[in-house]
């Protein structure tokens, strides 16, 4: 009797080992997001869920960093295996200039656009700036030394004929730009943000403002030399005194990830991604702005070999 049960008990063993091997391992991911007041943090733990409960056998953690430029280098060490960055930075990153002089990261593969953020200038209305050209002579904040938005503003000057020499550049953080306009130190100032700002709702509260449109020139030059570049309308009604469209370009949150990452894997995460687009919108207002046909526009590097195969079953990509 006893060698009957030692003959089950073995059996049990050896099948409990056997489903064990043969059970799928579990796929543990960092997703980098960005810091925990910002947007990209809970964006991000609403999308960690999606993936977690959607697909099987699936753990992604999101992680506070310090954003874009932290999180391509998270990447490229293989720290973090899904980040949310900006898809300038992420051509930056890729290869190797502005804020990446130092080395190319060219395992960055990219996944997919999020959501557009919005490049902004806001003068006041004292200053009679209605046009890029305006800015000539007057003061302006550029935003912080290396920054996104100080590449982006230098893009924007250079598109319009102007340079840092044309007028009185300070470079500030935004948060440092609000107080530096509300005290009348500064008549303009650039932003790289989703929209409506509400930094910018709280000076428009305040304080006449005007924001700049682009000319038709400077956008169709600025998105045939920088393809991660996409045309925006601020819709009139935006802000407080905004009465009409304002036209410029914005940059994309993006979903990105290295080389390294499995095939399968990357797949599933951008079919779980957009087929569950209404549940992350009902998790994360941005979530609204994530579109499946504008999901592949402004992505300039290569895309995983997993996201590219979703977006040509798609027909996004041939």
């Amino acid at each position: 009797m006893k060698r009957k049960i030692a003959i089950v008990l073995a059996l049990m063993l050896m099948f409990a080992v056997v489903f064990t091997a043969c059970a799928p391992a579990k796929v543990n991911m960092i997703l980098a997001t960005g810091g925990t007041s910002g947007t990209y943090y809970p964006y991000g733990g609403a999308m960690a869920q999606i993936f977690n409960s959607k697909i099987e056998n699936m753990n992604v953690t999101a992680q506070a960093t310090g954003a874009s430029v932290e999180n391509c280098k998270l990447l490229g060490k293989n720290e973090a295996e899904l980040a949310i960055l900006q898809n300038d930075m992420l051509d930056y990153a890729y290869n190797g200039v502005e804020a990446f002089k130092d080395g190319k990261i060219e395992s960055l593969r990219g996944i997919a656009t999020l959501y557009p953020e919005i490049i902004q200038i806001v003068a006041s209305v004292d200053s009679g700036i209605t046009k890029v050209d305006d800015l000539k002579g007057k003061k302006v904040s550029v935003g912080a030394p290396g920054s996104g938005v100080e590449a982006n503003a230098r893009q924007i000057l250079d598109a319009t004929g102007l340079t840092y020499n044309d007028m009185n550049v300070s470079y500030l953080s935004f948060s440092e730009s609000a107080d530096a306009f509300k005290d009348k130190h500064i008549e303009s100032f650039f932003v790289t943000s989703g929209i409506p700002n509400a930094a910018i709702q709280d000076i428009g509260a305040q304080n006449k403002i005007s924001l700049v449109s682009l000319s038709d020139a400077a956008i169709k030059s600025l998105t045939e030399k920088y393809p991660f570049f996409v045309e925006y309308t601020i819709p009139a009604g935006t802000y407080n005194g905004q009465d009409s469209d304002v036209k410029t370009v914005a940059v994309m949150a993006t979903l990105a990830t290295n080389s390294q990452a499995s095939e399968e894997v990357i797949y599933n995460i951008t079919k779980a991604l957009f087929e569950n687009q209404p549940e992350l919108a009902q998790a994360h207002a941005k979530g609204q702005e994530l579109v499946l046909e504008k999901a592949v526009n402004g992505i300039s590097i290569p895309f995983h070999p997993g996201a590219e195969k979703f977006f040509k079953e798609k027909g996004l990509i041939k």
